[in-house]
């Protein structure tokens, strides 16, 4: 799958659920919708169905869909009133508005619990790979080949059962079973305080024994309720990072240089489809969650901009003035504009240094 053909897939599957959120809720609350388009620009082909004008468009950056009274200041036909959207209760508004960025989420979801549906979820074995020296679990006598098979009369099946244990021990003494060869003893180790760097580069303090895994994996397999449980989990993960990013990039902990554009999106989607489809769908739903985050953002133009908007009138009880509104979709098409000569920059910067590297 060529780099070209990737990005188009990726761009075309998020935009069109996001799309799809607006337009599924908007018909359901009788919004009439006079557009849906995948991609922005001239229309290359499409069908009119009723009064909707289904279309592909040239520029596959984006897409839209136009609603019946979508402007509050712009004439309408009285017959139309029924289906405006501007004529709708603010609270159905936030909701057309706000399905977009969910049906980016319910996407991931649905991804995630097709790969562990099929595939199941790899997790990492309790086997120990290494002891380091003057640690709590050197003193102790653990070694390496040992495997961690309970803490605490809890029972342990992979390595991150262990860690979260040892991690939220609090430092107390921890009674850790131990199989050696075929023998089982029980180990009474005190984990001990460490600073370490997160992957933000921050010092965090965390408890630990002094062990590292040996890197073994197993495929477990999960349940159709287990697989729906780890998809919302995953989701829910990626989201927090995401957000988690983004305020420490507000924050100056993360360099903006870390910020991609469509020419690293497209640089990836062809990596990710070379790894094969499991890889190129994984991807697919973690930019699926990212672009949802982003959507949320309070900024005008994009739907966090416009619920910001619906929220202060549901607070206010009257619209917010044109004035106000106008003057803040100016300043959020002005922070779009300079965002995205950022990211390009960043995207030809980075092409330029890889290449002369």
């Amino acid at each position: 799958m060529s780099t070209i053909f990737a990005f188009v897939v990726v761009l075309g599957i998020l935009i069109f659920f996001h799309e799809l959120g607006h337009f599924l809720v908007a018909r359901w609350f009788d919004v009439g919708v006079e557009k849906f388009s995948l991609g922005f620009g001239p229309k290359i082909f499409g069908k009119t169905v009723g009064i909707t004008d289904y279309r592909v468009s040239a520029i596959p950056l984006g897409g839209y869909v136009k609603m019946v009274g979508e402007e509050p200041d712009a004439e309408i036909d009285p017959a139309d009133i029924p289906i405006s959207f501007t004529h709708k209760h603010v609270f159905k508004r936030i909701m057309i508005v706000a399905a977009g960025p969910f049906f980016n989420l319910l996407l991931a979801v649905i991804i995630f619990f097709g790969i562990f549906q099929i595939s199941g979820t790899m997790v990492s074995t309790p086997l120990i790979g290494d002891v380091k020296e003057e640690t709590p679990a050197y003193e102790a006598g653990l070694q390496k080949g040992d495997t961690i098979v309970g803490i605490d009369g809890i029972g342990i099946e992979t390595w991150e059962d262990m860690a979260e244990i040892i991690t939220s021990s609090g430092g107390k003494e921890l009674a850790i079973l131990v199989k050696r060869n075929e023998a089982v003893r029980v180990m009474n180790i005190t984990p001990q305080k460490i600073t370490s760097k997160n992957i933000f580069g921050e010092d965090t303090e965390r408890y630990v024994i002094g062990i590292t895994s040996s890197g073994e994996f197993f495929s477990k397999s999960l349940n159709p309720l287990e697989a729906l449980s780890e998809s919302f989990f995953w989701t829910y993960k990626i989201a927090e990072l995401t957000v988690v990013s983004i305020v420490k990039m507000i924050q100056g902990t993360i360099s903006t240089e870390t910020i991609g554009g469509p020419i690293l999106i497209a640089q990836m989607a062809g990596q990710q489809a070379e790894e094969g489809p499991a890889n190129f769908v994984f991807f697919i739903a973690v930019l699926s969650v990212n672009l949802a985050i982003l959507n949320f953002l309070p900024i005008p133009i994009l739907d966090g901009g416009h619920l910001l908007f619906f929220f202060i009138e549901a607070a206010i009880g009257r619209p917010v003035n044109t004035r106000m509104r106008e003057i803040a979709q100016q300043v959020g098409l002005f922070v779009l504009i300079l965002l995205m000569i950022f990211v390009f920059y960043n995207d030809i910067t980075r092409v330029f240094f890889n290449d002369a590297g």
